[in-house]
């Protein structure tokens, strides 16, 4: 007690506890700095930090972010899927509404796609897998002549170009297109005049994909012209008959007008009336069945 009463040993006392108290301190706080520097110098010095150092939270960011993207490619995918069936309905209402025939010959020579109006010109039920010469068989391509006999106008004589060999020598060499006319004949018989244009198709690297064949039938076309071409000549030769019985008829007059032998000219006006009876025939039945067909024409149009 006298020496707590002593106020230097007490100030001693006090100054020595608040310095081991200091001294404590200090000693904890190296502690700690050493040790935070020993973990920041291994952080710095691991280059690959593991998955298990990593924070909870940056596993659910990243999961988060897998399941937008895949999200988003999901999205994508049904939105080109949905404008690749838009455009193939698209491309086959087109194909289904056209009037003229479509053929698609694929590389190897086979057909592809074909259209309703292909298959009611060239009378085939399905098309589909068949080749050219299976299609178009003997069809021979018109040239100016006559392209089944191989007779020509300036009477040269050569084999018919078939209308398959077209098609596979477009499908060969990828020539350019080729517009042909032929005379058809269906698997039933039925005889048709086709015009076929016949174009390569390619990608959009250049290279040939196949061969498309556009098919006209032009079978009431070639019957008209071949109408008028027949109307033609039966016009020439009613002109060439005209002129003749013409000449006759004045060729009886004169001599009926220099005759004074009442047997010769009773004769001579016979030849007369029968000349003018048979151009009056001749003519009547032609003016007759240009009626008729005047009567045709206008009875089809106002039915149309």
């Amino acid at each position: 007690m006298r020496l707590l009463g002593n106020p230097v040993l007490l100030r001693a006392a006090v100054v020595f506890c608040c310095a081991a108290l200091a001294f404590l301190l200090g000693m904890i706080f190296m502690r700690l700095l050493r040790k935070s520097i020993t973990e920041e110098a291994e952080l710095s010095s691991d280059a690959h930090p593991s998955l298990d150092v990593l924070p909870l939270h940056l596993y659910n960011t990243v999961i988060q972010q897998l399941k937008q993207q895949k999200h988003e490619l999901v999205v994508q995918s049904q939105a080109e899927q949905q404008r690749a069936r838009a455009t193939e309905t698209f491309s086959q209402a087109v194909l289904t509404n056209l009037s003229c025939g479509v053929l698609v010959f694929s590389g190897n020579g086979l057909v592809k796609t074909t259209n309703p109006a292909a298959k009611d010109i060239l009378g085939f039920a399905a098309t589909t897998g068949m080749g050219a010469e299976d299609i178009f068989r003997g069809a021979a391509v018109e040239n100016g002549g006559n392209s089944a006999t191989g007779i020509f106008p300036d009477g040269s004589t050569e084999e018919p170009t078939r209308l398959a060999d077209e098609v596979l020598a477009v499908l060969r060499e990828g020539s350019g297109r080729r517009q042909l006319q032929a005379a058809y004949e269906t698997p039933a018989n039925q005889k048709r005049f086709i015009a076929v244009t016949i174009s390569p198709v390619r990608g959009s690297d250049g290279g040939l994909l196949g061969v498309a064949c556009l098919i006209n039938d032009l079978s009431e076309l070639e019957g008209i012209r071949r109408q008028e071409a027949l109307r033609s000549e039966m016009s020439a030769a009613m002109a060439l008959q005209l002129r003749t019985s013409l000449k006759a008829i004045t060729g009886y007059a004169q001599q009926l007008a220099d005759s004074n032998d009442a047997s010769v000219a009773t004769k001579l006006a016979e030849d007369i009336a029968q000349e003018a009876a048979d151009l009056d025939r001749t003519l009547g039945g032609f003016l007759t069945e240009k009626r008729s067909e005047q009567n045709l024409t206008a009875g089809a149009a106002s039915a149309n």
